[in-house]
């Protein structure tokens, strides 16, 4: 549609193809929800006073709540989401994912720099690692397991992807269904395994690296779960079109990088890392 001069008008009824968004107070609220939630942390820690973790804890998951709600309504709103508005929205995501990258880079840097050089390591002799007494998981037991599952997670998000591009809503909701119980099933073995870990975060550099890079790996499966989980409600709901599904494509990138991260943690700290291994 053009006016009279000849000029393209979106059909939002705006003269350009970019989607300005209105006024929110979410994201000052969101920050000092977030705020609350770290200082509650540290309450927790030090003086085991819970309430102001719980308080934290409340206003981050309803500040996600209202937000994803007004970021839905968006979505879905015609002429907002316009070609130029999902390609930025594609960038935006491409640059996210790549600032996870060098978040893990950090890991994996403190990780092999203790690894190849364990004469650094403060009051250790030995030139090995693990370092002497530490005792690691097999890698080939849960680890494994955890890989498999993941693996598998990574293939049912993308036959629930093709069959959204081919307009099978069915297909759509198995897969993405399927791939949430696989994060949830990756997250329960894990917790499983920091259970029954024969080390704990204070008993040297090993442990304390080990927990890290795992650690935040695990709350990154437990993001993506949550991801996943809001965009199985919207397939349910009939949101994602052929033609229209950027919240869903970005869940699956982002749950493709979180499915790499793990390979490169289970081959470089539970496979290449192994030392002595603690009975199961």
């Amino acid at each position: 549609m053009s006016d009279s001069h000849g000029e393209t008008i979106e059909p939002s009824g705006m003269k350009h193809p970019y989607h300005l968004v209105d006024p929110s107070p979410w994201p000052i609220l969101g920050a000092a929800a977030a705020g609350l939630l770290a200082f509650g942390a540290i309450e927790f820690m030090h003086y085991q006073t819970p309430m102001f973790l719980v308080l934290g804890f409340i206003a981050v998951l309803a500040t996600m709540f209202v937000w994803w709600r007004d970021v839905v309504k968006e979505s879905r709103t015609p002429g907002l989401h316009t070609p130029v508005v999902r390609l930025g929205l594609r960038y935006g995501m491409m640059l996210f994912i790549a600032s996870e990258v060098m978040f893990f880079v950090a890991f994996f840097w403190a990780y092999f720099h203790f690894a190849l050089f364990p004469e650094h390591i403060a009051g250790q002799e030995s030139t090995v690692w693990p370092p002497q007494g530490v005792l690691t998981f097999d890698p080939w037991h849960l680890p494994f397991l955890n890989t498999l599952i993941l693996l598998l997670s990574g293939c049912t998000v993308t036959w629930a992807h093709h069959a959204l591009l081919e307009g099978n809503r069915r297909d759509l909701i198995r897969g993405l269904a399927l791939t949430v119980a696989l994060g949830i099933s990756f997250t329960c073995v894990q917790a499983y395994e920091y259970f029954v870990a024969p080390f704990g975060f204070r008993e040297g550099v090993y442990p304390s690296t080990f927990f890290m890079a795992t650690g935040f790996h695990g709350f990154h499966v437990i993001v993506g779960t949550i991801f996943l989980t809001v965009c199985l409600v919207r397939a349910i709901r009939g949101h994602f079109t052929p033609q229209q599904h950027f919240g869903f494509e970005a869940a699956a990138w982002y749950w493709h990088f979180v499915d790499v991260v793990w390979l490169f943690l289970f081959i470089c700290i539970y496979w290449w890392g192994a030392g002595e291994i603690a009975p199961h």
